[in-house]
């Protein structure tokens, strides 16, 4: 093994600076981020890979080592993805999200009762808004992987009932996140978000633009009067994340020499960052030991990552009625994703098509046909699942119970959406 110290790497930069001493050109050897292999596993083998250990995203140091393998990387993933996965020998449905949620059924109902009103009720547009995007549906899984491991580290911590700083912690990510799509939303120009109406289809952009901001800015406010100064860095990290991962996506755009890490880190930036700290704060808020907190923040990030790799398969293989918004929509805006980065390198028609920015009839949909026939899905799946698989060893720190299995049950049922 051959231990390096990576001293540049920026992660408000598009690139990874590698001070190596292996011998290798940097630019060629077998990357791995967090564990998962990055540039040979995009080559589908690995012969050099070295692994890169996360620090928290403020802090530019990390420690990289080399481990020589001879094996397939897909055919790695595949065995210790299903070994490690499978926590129970007997077999089991597909896995239900509100089955899953049922142990903190409760924590979740009292948080919908909450979230308007903590909007205020200073303007009215505002509050309308709000209840266009509170009442669209969805899950809730932010504020309930909150809750789950706020119980399942209180058991650690002897601590009986949730606190007001955990349910407010909860509500507080969940508004970050709304605010986050409503942003999305206009710059993405979509009108529609879980079937419905978007905020800035409704009243225009700029009121979607204020609602926004507002939202933040709500959210700071309670996020201070919570008075844990590390809790507080931890959140704040998440909303200059949100900006730093647009503005990598704005700056890429139709670039078809993008590399797999690039996508990971705004894969993180937009999206596991706001989970990882949502995860890593609920631990911090039952008291139990930095160590347990680490981890909790390493099962959120690595959730979040596979999470929006599975998104992004979904954009590909999802009618826009499932999808609630328009199939392939990801492409079409030119934000190049997995399954299209592993296309691109068997695929040179692809390229081509890409860099025309789709100016001829049909171009998009003959793009969408050489991505599913590459094998671009397929190696996106195996990514996915060696992400996932991550996830699930971060949890080993927490003591059995009923939310640590729903702990797991999240990480399969984000595979089951792509099985």
């Amino acid at each position: 093994m051959v231990s390096l110290t990576c001293r540049n790497f920026d992660v408000g930069r598009s690139r990874l600076d590698l001070v190596t001493t292996c011998g290798c050109n940097s630019n060629r050897c077998g990357m791995s981020l967090n564990g998962f292999p990055v540039r040979n596993y995009a080559r589908g083998i690995a012969t050099g890979t070295r692994k890169l250990i996360w620090g928290r995203p403020d802090i530019a140091r990390f420690r990289v080592s080399s481990v020589q393998r001879d094996r397939p990387v897909l055919n790695v993933v595949a065995q210790e993805s299903a070994s490690t996965l499978d926590v129970s020998s007997k077999p089991r449905g597909p896995v239900s999200v509100s089955n899953l949620l049922e142990v903190v059924a409760d924590d979740l109902q009292t948080l919908n009762k909450n979230l308007k009103s903590i909007v205020g009720a200073e303007n009215p547009v505002l509050v309308s808004a709000a209840e266009q995007i509170f009442g669209a549906g969805g899950k809730r899984l932010r504020p309930a992987l909150v809750f789950l491991v706020s119980r399942a580290t209180t058991e650690i911590a002897g601590i009986k009932e949730l606190t007001p700083q955990h349910r407010r912690l909860a509500e507080i990510i969940e508004m970050i996140h709304t605010a986050s799509l409503i942003h999305d939303d206009v710059l993405d120009d979509s009108n529609i978000r879980r079937g419905k109406e978007t905020i800035h289809q409704l009243y225009g952009t700029r009121v979607a633009v204020l609602a926004g901001d507002f939202m933040f800015a709500q959210s700071s406010w309670y996020l201070a009067n919570l008075e844990n100064i590390e809790v507080i860095k931890l959140i704040s990290q998440v909303i200059k994340d949100f900006a730093s991962g647009e503005i990598k996506q704005a700056s890429s755009l139709y670039d078809c020499d993008v590399e797999l890490e690039e996508y990971l880190i705004k894969s993180y930036y937009k999206t596991a960052s706001l989970i990882a700290a949502s995860t890593k704060g609920a631990a911090i808020f039952s008291g139990v030991d930095s160590s347990i907190c680490e981890k909790m923040f390493e099962y959120g990030r690595n959730l979040g990552l596979s999470f929006q790799v599975v998104d992004d398969i979904l954009d590909f293989t999802q009618s826009s009625e499932q999808l609630g918004k328009p199939a392939a929509s990801d492409l079409a805006k030119g934000n190049l994703t997995a399954p299209v980065i592993f296309a691109l390198e068997n695929e040179p028609k692809l390229r081509e098509i890409i860099e025309s920015e789709f100016v001829e009839d049909g171009s998009l949909i003959g793009a969408i046909e050489l991505v599913n026939k590459s094998g671009g899905i397929e190696r996106a799946q195996a990514l996915a699942k060696e992400i996932a698989d991550q996830a699930i060893q971060c949890l080993q720190c927490l003591p059995t119970s009923d939310f640590k299995s729903a702990l797991e049950g999240m990480v399969k049922y984000n595979l089951e959406r792509i099985d």
